[in-house]
């Protein structure tokens, strides 16, 4: 093999491509970042590091976060940042015509048997790798905003990707510490975007129809269904909800479901609908605080993992430090629900004032 098994680039360097610079680095990976921006790239390297940070916070990396940012690197230029890197994953425009291009600069500049990915989120590969002379080793490895929060990754070949690309990509995600899955065949938002679309479709229309506020159906969501969904999948959850499994599940509720289906109302996204749920929103969060609620939501994202990653350590009892570490645990915690409630109590005043305001 011609190029470096520990050396990756990353080409564009929004929140996406950071969050793919953090994967790989501290997964022990060199990685070279570029972005046609020169403020983009001046500002990567920084940014990483204040996310390494808050992973360290959370006992979420084994070394220290200048260790791990040392790893990354911005070039000014492309070719020097796709020289000998055993795999590209591109985050830039969701446009055709952009990622065409790209794909043919990176076709030209990197070796034969480099793997060229693509972190789209709903365009197929061969709408952007149709003719190129390497096609056979690009594909979608679509990620979840952030990669470095949640290791989903799905990998997604055009009809000419070679089933060898697919199985480097993926042994290559999984050394990184992703959760790679293979979408067998193109369709048009993966999976987890269908499975989210079909979820948020009939959230919009029960909205829309009236049956419950937003907030009330981010309740359902959030302190019923993601409470399981945070561990287990739909399969799962229908095979532990039946003393029977999944047959029995079946012949218990498959006429309600069927009942449901004959009833579901398509959402046809109403301009009318959006705009009273952005009020609605908007009420709830300032769009001015959207940045620090995100914030706030990937420090969550943070605790969760860190409670999975003690768990997996009491699972395997390979590794007994959780006394050891309960200090720090409970420090990051406290830390992260003490951030929650003053969101929360901020965001119940800046409800109260808009009903004041309303009235």
């Amino acid at each position: 093999m011609t190029t470096s098994a520990r050396r990756i680039a990353i080409i564009g360097t929004g929140r996406i491509g950071r969050a793919w610079a953090i994967v790989f680095a501290r997964a022990g990976f060199q990685v070279n970042l570029y972005d046609a921006e020169p403020a983009m790239r001046e500002g990567a390297v920084p940014a990483i590091r204040d996310s390494l940070a808050d992973l360290a916070s959370f006992g979420l990396i084994d070394e220290t976060p200048d260790t791990i940012a040392a790893r990354v690197t911005c070039y000014p230029q492309l070719a020097d940042a796709v020289r000998d890197v055993v795999l590209v994953q591109e985050n830039i425009a969701e446009r055709v015509d952009v990622k065409r291009a790209m794909f043919a600069e990176l076709d030209h500049l990197t070796h034969a048997d480099t793997l060229l990915a693509s972190s789209t989120s709903g365009l197929p590969a061969s709408t952007f790798t149709q003719g190129l002379a390497g096609r056979a080793r690009c594909f979608v490895a679509h990620p979840v905003n952030p990669p470095s929060l949640v290791p989903l990754v799905e990998l997604c070949g055009a009809p000419w990707t070679a089933p060898d690309v697919l199985a480097r990509a993926r042994a290559l995600y999984e050394e990184a510490g992703q959760k790679p899955v293979t979408v067998e065949g193109e369709i048009s938002g993966f999976l987890l975007n269908r499975l989210q679309g079909a979820l948020l479709d009939e959230a919009l229309s029960l909205y829309e129809q009236g049956y419950a506020s937003a907030a009330d159906l981010d309740t359902v969501m959030r302190d019923g269904l993601g409470l399981r969904w945070a561990f287990m999948g739909p399969f799962e959850t229908i095979d532990l909800n039946a003393p029977g499994g999944v047959a029995d599940y079946a012949q218990r509720y498959a006429g309600t479901y069927r009942t449901i289906a004959s009833e579901r109302m398509p959402f046809d996204w109403s301009p009318d609908t959006l705009a009273k749920l952005e009020a609605d929103r908007a009420a709830l969060l300032p769009r001015t605080d959207i940045e620090t609620r995100s914030r706030w939501r990937d420090r969550r994202l943070m605790a969760l993992l860190a409670h999975r990653r003690r768990d997996a350590r009491d699972a395997d009892g390979s590794d007994r430090t959780e006394a050891a570490e309960a200090p720090a645990d409970a420090n990051t915690t406290k830390t992260a629900d003490t951030a929650e409630a003053a969101q929360t109590t901020k965001t119940a005043k800046t409800a109260k004032s808009a009903k004041a305001a309303d009235n």
